[in-house]
């Protein structure tokens, strides 16, 4: 066997210059140092990335960057590690900080070991060795309904008024408008009270016959739920005496501030809040028909200085808040710790409805995929940040057309806004062709939902996981979906072509045009276009 500690540059001798299997490069690469603090100097030139799923428009790292996970989830998913392009790996149990300053690069932990070592040279292979050793897959993924077709969410129409008459309203509209039924989801308010998980009766006089027309109409139903309950209610009541909540330094439950007001929090350390809430959504399946669960405000920022049962940190909260999802097959989740390769659905943190945000789905994604989490859904199409939907508020529908356009072949594709409201006849059209030409890959993202069950690969990949070492570190206008087809969406107003870097090799356009890489080409972008191409074999 070869000697693990001869390592050089961040790849250990026997794999420089050298083609492996990837699933042998753990057991034949060195674990370099186990530290509550490791620093790398002279790391200027070197790519990393992670930690920080919304901080993906500022990776690779640039000088001057911070971040520091402990109890803090930067409203999306987050992970203890670090990948370089080079094939670095650094990974911690526990919550990190880390800093890169004038080409050093500090990762630190106040409560475990930070791991150094080395997968071998590139990307992808750092990657294959933190996924195998850290966050293996579990071979299955989420309901193949939330890849199949394009998934609707009620939070934009409705948003906190959710009731029976108008969920059914959008639903025939969807359908009505020449959209494809998928996934619905019935978003925050439908409930009686937080921690009270029966449908309104007010505004939901017959849930079951709602239930019933939905799933007739070709629909799989999923409804918001979260960890907190309201003081004020008989549900509150009765779990405060069997101990389930998180308490405060007096030993009573705590009251916690969140978007919602204040409320009490469930604690998933104890058994009792664990087998109540299991409960409680097992219930809504057996008594209305209920598919599925968007699991929201599991947060790590909520959790410090209460007390659990048993003494975890913040962050570990969220992570026993993630485990409800591994119950259904349907979930959606926004915050997250310490979950990759898992089958949960992985949704980017709410976008604002303007060009800045969209300019960050690609990075984004891209970055969740590095840090394990596969089955990924970027965000609502045209934003998801309610404030930018409300009276008054002013509608880019260009906006609106390229943002569906960019989730078109990304793993997941989800509307929310009601695209026949708010779009005239040209920009309902283009969505629909989006629709429509994401229908064409869905066999193709199937495929490489099954092959990150198996594998824990990324569905969607950057060009420096590819095509390593070729110059491609800070693209992130365009991504690879899967290994042989790039997508360049259009992200500027008023383009109507961009420039998009081709890699090696010979690439077919949607038109059936040629082209060899390595090349930038310019490509024609109307309002009604995807610049896609398929690498030729």
């Amino acid at each position: 066997m070869i000697a693990p500690a001869l390592t050089l540059g961040g790849a250990c001798l026997y794999h420089r210059g050298m083609k492996t299997n990837l699933l042998l490069v753990c057991s034949l690469c060195a674990l370099l140092a186990r530290a509550n603090e490791v620093v790398l100097p002279d790391q200027n030139g070197v790519a990393w990335w992670g930690g920080v799923v919304t901080h993906g428009n500022r990776m690779p790292l640039q000088n001057g960057y911070t971040a520091d996970l402990t109890a803090n989830n930067y409203g999306n998913q987050v992970a203890p590690l670090l990948l370089s392009a080079r094939g670095d790996v650094l990974w911690c149990a526990e919550p990190i900080a880390y800093a890169l300053k004038d080409g050093t690069l500090r990762v630190s932990s106040k409560t475990g070991k930070v791991e150094r070592g080395s997968g071998g040279n590139t990307l992808r292979e750092a990657f294959a060795c933190a996924s195998k050793k850290y966050f293996p897959p579990t071979g299955t993924m989420p309901d193949a309904a939330l890849f199949r077709q394009p998934q609707y969410n009620t939070w934009i129409e409705l948003m906190y008024d959710q009731n029976q008459r108008d969920v059914l309203k959008y639903a025939h509209a969807i359908i009505g408008n020449g959209f494809e039924p998928g996934v619905l989801m019935i978003d925050d308010n439908w409930q009686e009270d937080y921690g009270k998980w029966t449908f309104h009766p007010g505004r939901f006089p017959d849930p079951k016959a709602m239930m019933r027309e939905l799933h007739g109409l070709g629909f799989k139903v999923m409804v918001w739920v979260c960890p907190f309950v309201s003081p004020d209610s008989d549900v509150y009541r009765a779990l405060a005496k069997q101990q389930a909540f998180l308490k405060d330094a007096s030993g009573k439950p705590a009251m916690v501030r969140w978007w919602n007001g204040a409320s009490a929090l469930l604690d998933f350390t104890r058994p009792a809040a664990v087998e109540w809430f299991s409960g409680r959504l097992a219930a809504l399946q057996k008594e209305y028909g209920v598919d599925g669960f968007k699991l929201d405000a599991g947060d790590a920022d909520f959790y410090p200085g209460l007390v659990a049962a048993k003494p975890v940190s913040a962050n570990e909260h969220s992570r026993l808040f993630g485990q409800f999802g591994l119950l259904f097959p349907l979930n959606e989740y926004r915050a997250m710790w310490q979950m990759g390769g898992q089958p949960l659905a992985e949704r980017l943190r709410d976008k604002r409805h303007d060009w800045a945000d969209l300019h960050k789905l690609v990075p984004d994604i891209l970055q969740q995929g590095l840090l394990g989490y596969a089955f990924t859904c970027p965000d609502l199409i045209g934003g998801g940040e309610f404030t930018s939907f409300l009276d008054g508020a002013k509608i880019d529908q260009e906006l609106i057309v390229r943002s569906a356009f960019c989730h078109a072949l990304m793993p997941m594709m989800q509307f929310s806004v009601a695209p026949w409201r708010v779009l005239g006849p040209d920009q309902l059209a283009a969505v629909k062709k989006a629709t429509a030409l994401r229908a064409q890959y869905v066999p193709t993202i199937l495929r490489l939902a099954q092959h990150a069950a198996q594998t824990g690969e990324p569905i969607v990949r950057s060009m420096e996981y590819v095509f390593p070492h070729q110059g491609y570190e800070a693209v992130k206008d365009q991504f690879l979906l899967g290994d042989d087809i790039l997508v360049a969406p259009a992200l500027e107003k008023g383009i109507t072509q961009r420039k998009v870097q081709l890699p090696p090799g010979t690439w077919l356009d949607a038109k059936g045009q040629r082209h060899t890489g390595p090349a930038t080409i310019t490509a024609s972008a109307a309002l009604d276009e995807l610049p896609v191409f398929t690498r030729q074999k």
